[in-house]
Order: structure tokens, then sequence, then C-alpha cells
């Protein structure tokens, strides 16, 4: 498989009245070309920062990228300027945001929009963009796009919006796109559309996703491998397969366990107790012992790294699920 990005120890921090945030701890991670990797945990998890530290789009300050790389065809994109990641941003890579609504003008019609990029990234000139807009709008799946391509977005539903801004994210033919909850403002029926087309461009267009989520449901439709969060670190990761048959970090398996399809009618759904923690420092015990069941010295003491249990399949704790007791590591 040929890699197309490559994390390295990424760290991104806040400056608060309260005090410096630790948001993303160190995480690594590779993308190979057509995959799809899910980022998945609960909100605070980290995953939507570290995605957006990627692509420089968080306010700095308040944020800063404190350390890490993340490398890009021969680029490492944190170094890059401002005017530099720009060339980027729409055109190398494409992101797609979690409310349409929000990431629409709304004083421009959606042709205007997606034409945009194409006039700025590609040279198009008006003609040329606008046709090409059109052809986007046909294969995200807007019916009359020749017509609704002079709407504004107040004139579309939740999901053709959605569909509008994956368009925009398409238009540069990028090579990767990256999803931040996309679904999740709308409805069950129009989530699994959006899921689906999602599903088919991937396989027209060839380009490699990264899809954020806090729903393994939808992970496990649609991705090939899957890195789980928690308090800022990659605390899982391994083929969407293997994670959901054999789950090795307590997290995993309290988020599993709090599907509604793995109990029966009458079973209560479980949930975790307690709450994410605050990261006003970096974690140096495992982030998640407080309210892990299966917590013991080691792990209030010393925060695991990842190991690796089996192919590409890493977890990082300290505890065994298959004797019970602790790791056998050094």
């Amino acid at each position: 498989m040929v890699q197309v990005l490559e994390v390295s120890d990424l760290k991104t921090v806040f400056q608060t009245h309260d005090g410096v945030i630790h948001a993303v701890n160190g995480i690594s991670f590779s993308l190979d070309e057509g995959e799809l990797l899910a980022v998945v945990g609960e909100s605070g998890s980290g995953k939507s920062v570290a995605m957006m530290s990627l692509m420089q789009l968080l306010p700095m300050p308040p944020a800063r990228i404190a350390s890490g790389r993340v490398m890009f065809q021969n680029q490492d994109l944190v170094k890059l300027s401002s005017s530099g990641i720009r060339h980027v941003r729409g055109a190398r890579i494409g992101f797609v945001f979690q409310d349409p609504m929000t990431s629409l003008n709304p004083v421009f019609t959606v042709g205007y929009q997606i034409m945009e990029p194409l006039r700025e990234h590609m040279g198009l000139n008006r003609k040329q963009a606008r046709q090409r807009a059109i052809e986007l709008l046909e294969i995200v799946g807007i019916p009359a796009a020749s017509k609704r391509i002079d709407d504004y977005p107040h004139q579309f539903s939740g999901g053709m919006r959605q569909r509008v801004v994956i368009a925009i994210a398409l238009a540069c033919d990028p090579k990767v796109l990256i999803a931040d909850e996309p679904t999740t403002a709308l409805d069950v029926t129009v989530q699994a559309q959006i899921l689906e087309l999602v599903r088919d461009l991937r396989q027209k267009l060839g380009m490699a996703i990264i899809w954020i989520t806090h729903d393994l449901g939808v992970a496990a439709g649609i991705a090939d491998r899957v890195i789980v969060m928690y308090g800022g670190l990659v605390v899982e990761h391994a083929p969407v397969q293997e994670l959901f048959a054999n789950p090795q970090h307590p997290y995993t398996r309290a988020l599993l366990d709090s599907l509604p399809g793995r109990h029966t009618a009458d079973e209560r759904l479980r949930s975790i107790g307690g709450q994410p923690p605050l990261l006003l420092a970096e974690p140096s015990s495992c982030p998640f012992a407080p309210r892990c069941t299966h917590a013991f010295d080691r792990c209030r003491q010393q925060n695991p790294r990842l190991m690796n249990v089996e192919g590409r399949h890493e977890v990082a704790c300290w505890w065994d699920p298959e004797t019970r007791g602790p790791r056998d590591v050094g």
C-alpha cells in the first residue's frame, strides 16, 4: 500500500484563563491510499482537534501545535506558512465539517461556493468552473443540478446541504478527505444516504478518507481501520473487524457495550461512569484509570504506550483481557 499521510507525535495545546489545556498528547498514525480510517471517541477525546490540527484549521492563538510532524506529499504540513497551507487545504486535502449550515455562506449561491476553489486552485475560468460545479452536484446526488446550482443554502434540506459541502470538498480531486462527524446533525434516513454516498465516491475516486465519529456503529459500516482516542491519546488502533471481534482496551469495550445491538431486548444499556479528564496537565498516568473497573496501581502511576497485540492491532493498556490481569510487558 502507498502511504499518503503520516502523523508523528502530534501535540496540540490551548491557552485558556484556567491554564494550558493539553487537547492532543502525542498521537501517531498513518493513512494509506484509498483507505478509510475511522477516528472514534466521545466528546472531548481530542479527535476533532487532532484532525483540524493537521490542516491548521484551529485559531492560533489560543491553539498551538506544540510538537509533531504531519507528512503529506513530502511536505511537513505543520511547518507550512498560512499561505502555504492554503494551497493544500481544499486542493489536495478536502475537509467536511459537522454542520453544513455553518460551513456554507448563506449570502452566496451554492454554485458560487463550489466554483470558488475550482477557480482558486485549478485556474478554471467562470464557464469551466460552472460546468464542473454542475458535474459535482450530479456526482453527490443533487437532482436537477443545472437548476439548483443558482439556489442558496437555505433552499436545500439538511441532507442536501451536506451533499453540497461534500461537493465543495471534492471539487479539486483531493488525495485525502477528512470528514468531521458529517452525519451527526442529520436524521437516521439521511445519515444512511450520506454514508452510502461516501462509499460510492470512495470506490469511484479512490481517495483516502479520515472519518471522525463518536458512533462505533458508523465506523463498523464504512472503515478499514479504527483509531480509538481518549484524553487526547490513541488508546487502541486496529483493523475494523479485529477491533469489534477482539477489543483490548477497557474504554473500547465500554463504548461497544453501550451499543444497542450488542444487548438482548430486556437488557439495560450500559453507560461509562464518571467524566472525561480536564487535561490541564499532560497525562502522566492512564487517563481512563479513574473510570476503569480494571485499573490497578500501575495504571495510576504510569501512562501506557501503544503496544502491539497481534498484526496491526495496538493497545495502550496495562490490563490484559485475555488473562484478566496485568499485561506481561516490561
